[in-house]
């Protein structure tokens, strides 16, 4: 295989319209609020894209190190294990773009915060140090000594930075303020984002708990993990209703709603699979449904 294509494998392209959903979210809410900037909208994405590529390059890493990326593994061929990129290249990539999406968020916070007439400090640093905070994260979930990602924690932080941050810290760029209806949608965005993980880790069950790495289905069970994954979806879903609730007016804002029965055939999907092998292609299920559910979201939003 030629050497960028092995790169393009690498930096899992497949999960960037995920990434992207937390961002549209945020950008959707406040556009129906009336503070849409495209210039903040561009550099935001573009970081959150080299966030998600970031966190992909360092998952494969950390997996070769610890052993996860065994002969055991379902899914995808990861790159390092295989030994068509070295850990020393693959070191550089993670330091390209953690340094890329250091630049690009910095510049994303100076567009936000001080190209108006009142600069904004507190809020420039407060958030580059969660824009650091989520670098660190994105490393620290497979790779050193004791990975969070190995203990079961990698729950929370994908709820937090692809959730919570992603759609409340892109709308407070657009309006230095937050309300209840963003961390709806925000919480909604998340719980999804932990289904795909969560999916991932029934997948490789066997795998993971062979390496030692006690994700949540390791520690639960298939079975439970199970019903840890319809409550996610099924949380997502009214937790998004909640926003549009309080914000929408007009019937053909709800055309997000056209999307719901995609999460139910997803969910019915991985209710009827017996072997954690069978879940790999309802990854990109989950995660293109959460994509276009933002999209219609972000439509509706733009249409009030």
């Amino acid at each position: 295989m030629k050497q960028w294509r092995v790169w393009l494998q690498a930096a899992r392209l497949r999960t960037l319209p995920l990434a992207s959903a937390g961002i549209l979210t945020g950008s959707a809410l406040a556009a129906q609020a009336g503070a849409f900037r495209l210039n903040i909208f561009i550099w935001a994405w573009l970081t959150a894209l080299l966030l998600q590529i970031l966190s992909n390059f360092a998952n494969d890493l950390g997996d070769a190190q610890h052993g996860a990326d065994s002969a055991h593994r379902q899914g995808p061929t990861r790159a390092v294990q295989s030994g068509a990129i070295s850990h020393r290249a693959m070191w550089r990539a993670i330091f390209f773009t953690g340094g890329g999406s250091l630049l690009t968020g910095t510049y994303l916070l100076y567009l936000a915060f001080f190209s108006g007439s009142v600069p904004n400090y507190k809020a420039f640093t407060i958030l580059l140090l969660i824009g650091v905070l989520a670098i660190l994260a994105a490393i620290g979930y497979t790779i050193g000594k004791r990975p969070y990602g190995y203990w079961g924690l990698g729950d929370l932080s994908v709820w937090l930075f692809f959730g919570l941050i992603a759609v409340a810290g892109s709308y407070f760029l657009y309006t230095g303020q937050l309300t209840a209806a963003v961390w709806g949608a925000a919480a909604a965005i998340g719980f999804w984002s932990v289904g795909v993980l969560n999916l991932n880790n029934m997948r490789d069950i066997e795998s993971d708990r062979l390496a030692g790495k006690r994700s949540l289905p390791v520690r639960m069970g298939y079975q439970a993990a199970r019903y840890y994954h319809a409550f996610l979806v099924i949380a997502g879903m009214l937790a998004l209703l909640f926003t549009a609730n309080i914000l929408f007016h007009q019937r053909q804002q709800f055309v997000f709603l056209l999307t719901y029965p995609l999460f139910v055939i997803h969910l019915k999907k991985v209710w009827n699979t017996a072997e954690p092998p069978q879940l790999d292609p309802l990854l990109k299920q989950l995660a293109l449904s959460t994509f276009f559910c933002s999209v219609l979201f972000a439509a509706a939003a733009f249409w009030g």
